[in-house]
């Protein structure tokens, strides 16, 4: 996915959202703006938006000398995800689909994302998300490629959304590698997160080499690339992601809300819709 013009405000949106949260010293936070309105000049539109704010955050990491800016958020929104766990996992259980409802927890997760939201309500979007339909719905395709795979690769996105994804692998009844950001970016999920999230009890964590808010396969590791060469099935979570591989040339899975209308114009859907998105099917 290229970048789009909307795209661009965007990355200053959220380069003043992450400098206010490193930093009380406006010198400083004005500093990001002048250097990320800089980068937006040269930013080359036919990169994807995850790779472009791989560069936002590392001009806010830089001048305010603060690697994670997210870290305390990000332990907050586990812990959050982790106390409604037991209460999920028994109304998965419950439910007529087990596989379908921990599709739409995992999707409803996805809605922790400090790159896009301020501000959201956890709980409330589980129960919008239950019974919201899906705008893109390929889940018989992806029930008949579940049923060939004999492995895995899951791709994670954010902190917090890592738990729900829990409840999905649960339910995959298959071997299952994890993959995270090999460092910290906004929010998204790393090695530290994952285990927070208790996803290596049900899962291997793996890291995919990719420092940018999306896999983005020019910076992944050749251990990585390897592992999603030769795994039968792909469940990309969330935006980021997206962003990344949607023009790659093999079968991938992409369960997300779209958060933003570029996102939701370059799906076909509308901003607020659910997406469960098979490729090259």
């Amino acid at each position: 996915m290229k970048t789009y013009l909307d795209c661009l405000p965007c990355f200053v949106e959220q380069a003043l959202r992450a400098a206010r949260i490193a930093t009380n010293d406006e010198k400083l936070i004005k500093n990001v703006l002048n250097e990320v309105g800089c980068m937006i000049q040269e930013t080359p539109m036919e990169n994807t938006p995850a790779e472009s704010g791989t560069r936002v955050y590392g001009k806010i990491s830089k001048i305010t000398g603060v690697a994670d800016p997210y870290r305390e958020i990000k332990q907050r929104h586990i812990a959050e995800a982790k106390a409604l766990l037991p209460e999920l996992e028994t109304m998965v259980a419950a439910s007529e689909d087990p596989l379908l409802t921990a599709i739409r927890l995992a999707i409803a997760g996805n809605v922790i994302d400090l790159g896009i939201n301020k501000t959201f309500d956890l709980v409330s979007d589980i129960r919008k998300i239950l019974s919201q339909d899906f705008a893109l719905f390929d889940y018989d395709a992806f029930k008949k490629e579940l049923a060939k795979a004999k492995t895995i690769l899951y791709l994670g996105d954010n902190a917090g959304e890592s738990v729900f994804d829990k409840l999905l692998i649960q339910q995959l009844h298959k071997p299952v590698k994890y993959a995270v950001r090999t460092q910290p970016i906004i929010n998204d999920v790393t090695m530290k997160e994952a285990f927070d999230s208790g996803l290596d009890e049900v899962a291997e964590l793996i890291d995919s080499g990719s420092p940018a808010p999306g896999i983005i396969m020019r910076y992944a590791t050749p251990d990585f690339r390897e592992i999603y060469q030769n795994a039968k099935l792909v469940i990309s979570k969330g935006q980021g992601n997206y962003e990344g591989l949607s023009d790659e040339k093999r079968t991938i899975f992409f369960l997300l809300k779209a958060k933003c209308p570029v996102i939701a114009n370059d799906l076909g859907v509308r901003e607020g819709d659910i997406v469960l998105k098979g490729i090259n099917l």
